[in-house]
């Protein structure tokens, strides 16, 4: 069994000593001695050959209640600590020794040539979309606190250190420990919106703001020395957006007022990060030495940058006081000063940097010069322009409210073919179809309320419109004749997101028809975004049966664009987990259709997912470089498509999937009951977790269900279902079938052998004595039959995998994701029993106390702690 490296296993070891040493202080030496006890009770779980939870169950059942909460915290905190040490590493250079990006670059260099790879690196688009997250659990404060400890350990690693140093670093831990431990790990209110937001704006400032030039700095000199080839200054290979402030599907609370003032605050923020680094920049800019343009912008100054910049400190000033002005509710005089475009912040930076490469200065040029210029480009006047998202059906109804009012019949009642032929008929008319006032719903007001603040903020604080649910080209002619009629002067992209089995079935045949019509040609200028959805379709259809509808969808989507020359980029609506469409981004994209990617992405990341691979500055540096490193192989070196052999038997595979997963969860009487109490799905309710309900309708059962809410249940109970259920019989039908094609597709498909990696990953994490025990105490015995079949299922699944991959145990190739799980299941398991313990409680009827209400929260916080994953 391969260990942990020593630097990882050393700072587990000292974040759980300092943990420790912080109950001892706080909670007594009796607690303390209880938590280790219940831990090595846990640890000989494992040791034992039959793994018998009797003596563990035996004594948390001797817990009184007023302990129980301080030890769920202990070993919630502990999977914490653990996740930061793991994360510190993952990005340390102990991880990584060589330049991975930089070989790469050797070898694409080599393969196809200077000329063609610098091509490609000056084309890369790389669009990532900062989400919410529904289930993230992690408070915000104590996130801060995780970071500083991530920063802290970094600096313990640096060679060299003085004893005063080292015992300055452990002692800012301890303190750090010490304040997580005196922290509610449990958000008392549900955060806005707005909160979540602000998240996003200060993971840009903390994180990204650092990140991205250093990272474009480190690629433009591995290009300058390797391709002899630098970058050009505008490159943009990374582009941030978010739907935080601007995603209203589903979430009420998310209204036109909410999507202005999240695009003021980040226009604000804006100002004010940029109006610190340009007055940093103003104070090392002090000589005199111009180049003409800027000389004859400041005849005789000695000081021509600080007067240049100094300008635009100005128009930051007056942003920032205009943008303050509009947030506090008031409506300030219209001020010529404030930015409303990048090039009001390009302009200037981009004139020092001409003045100091023309006057002989080029290493001053190059240092914070470009280092802003860069951020510009990136970030734009508003940090993370916004996507707009909103259910197609919404859309529908407000044009069916008009056509009735105007008595042009039932829009809602109209076939597609009426429906387009009416909306193209508007489009093409200048007249005004909107009555300057006609009574309307609430629902239909705040959609064109949107549309109306869409059309007044600038145009560079957005970027696109997102139509969920969405079936036919109607669903986004009817989006682009609602913003005209609300004011709109310029083609805002509309991207329709296609999520169900049967919608990406359809995608194809959709789009197809919408990029034949005239009037859409010229609206799009032959450029589309399509969203592929992965958590509703998984949902739908099982995570296999939807994979390859999703793989499909794409395959023809890029073939049909190229017959009618349109530039398509595909958007990912990737979730953290596999059952969302999650996992590394290597595999993401190395099991794209060939052709897919060209150099460009967009790709959603959430609450969570940010946190772990943008949330500290080294951490994202290194999550950019498997992008651009992902992108370049996906674009230049991409995986052979199927053969008809190989699509015959995968389209059985995933029929018997799909039919084996409807069974049960649409199928099975006894499916919803079961679920609801087996898993603490009803029980979520009592997280304050984001500003999006768990439920898209206030009634309802699996279906009404979100998928991120969906995944976390099935997750806590360790089961992990909506990651595997229907591919036993899947790979069942392929070994009976044509087990040589299955062979085949395994060694030579890299679509097919990463996704077999995922399931085996998610099968490695899931724990069937757990969740036996949850079903043994929480499920009416008449269910128990489902439980069982479900379970027998799973083993039977894992059996066939290590069968086809010939392995004597899952993970064998993944030695330090194995070892990580058994390291994490001693702390783990406590949590588990006790949460079914605190589950029967509440459930009883019977009223508990606060701090055993708190408890249960925390053992859901520190399960998904353990899992990696809320969701």
């Amino acid at each position: 069994m391969e260990t942990l490296p020593e630097t990882l296993r050393e700072n587990v070891r000292l974040l759980g000593e300092l943990l420790g040493d912080t109950v001892r202080d706080h909670e007594g030496d009796d607690l303390f001695q209880k938590i280790e006890d219940i831990r090595q009770l846990g640890k000989a779980i494992q040791q034992s050959e039959e793994e018998d939870s009797t003596p563990l169950v035996e004594r948390l059942g001797e817990l009184n209640d007023r302990d129980i909460l301080p030890i769920v915290r202990a070993f919630n905190q502990f999977l914490n600590l653990a996740n930061i040490a793991d994360q510190e590493y993952s990005a340390s250079a102990e991880a990584e020794p060589d330049d991975g990006l930089k070989s790469l670059l050797l070898e694409l260099k080599d393969t196809y040539g200077q000329e063609r790879l610098s091509e490609v690196i000056g084309d890369l688009n790389i669009q990532l979309v900062l989400t919410a997250h529904p289930t993230e659990v992690t408070r915000r404060t104590l996130i801060r606190k995780y970071d500083q400890i991530v920063h802290t350990l970094s600096d313990r690693q640096r060679g060299n250190l003085l004893t005063y140093e080292q015992d300055k670093h452990r002692g800012r831990l301890h303190r750090l420990v010490e304040e997580i431990w005196s922290t509610d790990e449990i958000r008392s209110e549900r955060p806005t919106a707005v909160d979540e937001a602000k998240w996003g704006f200060a993971v840009i400032e903390n994180s990204l703001w650092q990140a991205v030039p250093d990272f474009i700095r480190h690629l433009d000199r591995l290009c300058c020395r390797h391709l002899d080839h630098c970058l050009p200054v505008d490159l943009q290979p990374f582009s941030f957006y978010s739907w935080m402030g601007g995603d209203r599907d589903g979430n009420p609370n998310v209204t036109h007022r909410v999507t202005r003032e999240v695009l003021l605050l980040g226009r604000w923020m804006a100002a004010d990060l940029y109006l610190k680094d340009i007055q940093s920049l103003s104070n090392d800019l002090s000589m005199h030495e111009a180049g003409a343009e800027l000389s004859a912008r400041f005849p005789g100054s000695v000081t021509p940058y600080r007067d240049l910049l100094g300008e635009l400190r100005q128009r930051l000033q007056a942003t920032l006081e205009w943008t303050e002005a509009r947030l506090e509710g008031r409506s300030p005089e219209w001020n010529d000063a404030v930015i409303t475009e990048r090039k009001d912040l390009l302009e200037p930076l981009l004139m020092c940097f001409e003045s100091l490469r023309e006057v002989g200065f080029p290493h001053i040029a190059n240092g914070p010069v470009l280092d802003n210029i860069r951020r510009v480009q990136s970030f734009g006047i508003n940090l993370v322009p916004l996507d707009i998202r909103q259910d197609g059906e919404r859309h529908v109804k407000a044009m069916d409210e008009l056509t009735q009012y105007l008595e042009l019949g039932s829009y809602l009642e109209w076939s597609e073919e009426q429906r387009q032929e009416f909306l193209l008929e508007q489009l093409n008319n200048k007249r005004p179809l909107l009555p300057a006032h006609w009574p309307m719903s609430e629902e239909t007001e705040e959609v064109l309320a949107t549309c109306k603040v869409i059309a007044q903020e600038p145009r560079e604080t957005l970027s696109h419109y997102v139509i969920s649910m969405a079936q036919q080209p109607s669903d986004v002619m009817v989006v682009a004749l609602l913003l005209r009629e609300c004011g709109m002067t310029w083609n805002m992209p509309i991207v329709p997101l296609f999520e169900t089995l049967d919608d990406l079935d359809r995608a194809p045949e959709v789009m197809g028809r919408l990029w034949q019509i005239p009037w859409y040609q010229e609206y799009t200028g032959a450029r589309q975004t399509v969203m592929i959805g992965y958590s509703d379709s998984a949902k739908d259809a099982g995570k296999f049966a939807a994979t390859w509808a999703q793989y499909k969808a794409q395959e023809k989507l890029v073939n049909i664009a190229e017959q009618q020359n349109v530039k398509l980029v595909l958007f990912h609506g990737r979730g953290g987990t596999v059952g969302r469409g999650g996992g590394p981004v290597e595999k993401a994209m190395a099991s794209q259709p060939p052709g897919s990617v060209k150099g460009q992405i967009r790709v959603t990341e959430q609450g969570e997912m940010i946190r772990y691979k943008f949330g500290q500055s080294r951490v994202a540096f290194s999550s950019f470089s498997t992008y651009v490193s992902a992108t370049l192989r996906a674009t230049l070196m991409p995986h052979k498509g199927p053969s008809q052999e190989w699509r015959d038997l995968i389209e059985r595979m995933a029929q018997s999937s799909l039919e084996a997963y409807r069974n049960v969860v649409r199928g099975h009487p006894k499916f919803v009951p079961y679920f609801r109490s087996l898993t603490p799905e009803q029980e979520l309710n009592l997280l304050a977790l984001g500003s999006r309900p768990a439920k898209r309708k206030a009634t309802g059962g699996v279906d009404s269900l979100r998928a991120i809410p969906w995944v976390f249940a099935w997750m806590q109970v360790r089961l992990n279902l909506p990651s595997w259920l229907g591919t036993r019989q899947a790979l069942e039908y392929a070994l009976e079938n044509a087990p040589s094609t299955l062979v085949d597709m395994l060694e030579n498909w890299s679509f097919f052998s990463s996704f077999l990696d995922l399931l085996e990953m998610v099968v490695g994490k899931a724990d069937l004595p757990i969740c036996s025990y949850y079903e043994k105490e929480l499920v009416p015995s008449e269910l128990h039959g489902l439980g069982q079949q479900l379970r027998a299922d799973l083993s039977a699944l894992e059996v066939l995998i290590n069968r086809i991959k010939h392995q004597d145990e899952l993970l064998s190739e993944e030695p330090m994701l194995q070892r990580a799980l058994r390291v994490r299941k001693p702390y783990m398991d406590p949590l588990s029993y006790l949460q079914v313990e605190l589950l029967k409680r509440y459930r009883s009827g019977k009223e508990i106390s606060p701090e055993l209400e708190k408890a249960l929260k925390v053992t859901m916080a520190g399960i998904a702690a353990g899992m990696r994953n809320t969701g």
